[in-house]
């Protein structure tokens, strides 16, 4: 096999919340993560010379070794062993600085296109095992679907797939780091904290009322009395019909629940011929049974 083709699908928070902090600085969480079928693809092929080459087109994605799909490729090589290079090039659709792991999950889709192509046969533990020294985020893009994570996010539990919805996802255009929200949040005892266990009920029941019912974020507070646009948005869904709407990770995309289609489509055109237009998407959460990473 020459050359392969594989997806990277993003997520959204349906809670985050902030339990305490390590030692070392590291936050610790509790969070319900959903991968949503929005995608970046990635063509990987193999090349005569040992080296990474990242090609990302005219996106403004950094494709020097710091790149994750760089690292992803360097920390593979290292733990199988194999000698050899290859040519990547990635198609970019999730938001960058959105909240919605896309350079997780651009590293995740790397590993699992590489241990296609060199058949190396590694399991789903295995590739976790490596994704793990590259972020938090990455075993739960490898895994995928509905999944409870705990620690500092590296502690995975899947649970029954999250109920269908039509979900309507819009990126302002302001960005804000991880680090600048981590930093600005406040004590814990004056943090609005989510119920995740209520939301994982909700899950269970396939109730996806009580799925929007039970949305919650400790950031979303931080980013959005940074970057206002948020709050706005939350606003404009919830006028046209959104069950319910939540700030994803640190921000800033804004998500919204709909279990109507008439009602996600009217906002979906609403957000797309306004200022957000760029990067406002309607979609659905995906599972892992319907997930494919591989398409060729």
């Amino acid at each position: 096999m020459k050359g392969i083709t594989v997806r990277a699908y993003g997520k959204v928070n349906l809670t985050l919340d902030v339990t305490g902090i390590r030692p070392n600085g590291y936050h610790e969480v509790r969070m319900i993560l959903q991968n949503v079928n929005l995608y970046d693809k990635l063509t990987i092929k193999r090349i005569v010379k040992k080296e990474v080459i990242l090609s990302t087109g005219q996106y403004a994605v950094p494709a020097g070794n710091d790149n994750l799909i760089c690292r992803a490729c360097n920390a593979f090589f290292e733990a199988t062993g194999i000698s050899s290079g290859v040519f990547i090039e990635l198609e970019k659709r999730i938001p960058l600085a959105a909240g919605m792991a896309g350079g997780s999950a651009d590293a995740a889709a790397t590993l699992h296109g590489l241990n296609e192509l060199f058949e190396t046969g590694l399991s789903q533990e295995e590739l976790c095992e490596i994704g793990i020294k590259l972020g938090a985020d990455v075993p739960f893009c490898i895994i995928g679907g509905t999944v409870l994570a705990e620690g500092i996010g590296e502690i995975l539990t899947p649970l029954k797939d999250a109920p269908a919805c039509h979900l309507l996802i819009v990126k302002p255009q302001a960005g804000i780091s991880t680090k600048q929200v981590y930093e600005a949040l406040p004590p814990f005892d004056e943090l609005n904290h989510p119920d995740v266990d209520a939301m994982v009920s909700a899950i269970e029941s396939g109730n996806i009322k009580e799925v929007a019912a039970n949305l919650g974020n400790v950031l979303e507070s931080v980013t959005a009395k940074e970057i206002p646009v948020v709050n706005q948005i939350k606003k404009e869904m919830l006028e046209l019909g959104a069950l319910g709407s939540l700030m994803s990770g640190s921000g800033t995309t804004v998500f919204g629940i709909f279990d109507s289609k008439n009602a996600a489509e009217n906002a979906f055109y609403k957000f797309k011929s306004g200022e957000h237009g760029r990067q406002t998407y309607l979609t659905g959460f995906i599972t892992p049974d319907s997930v494919h990473y591989i398409m060729n």
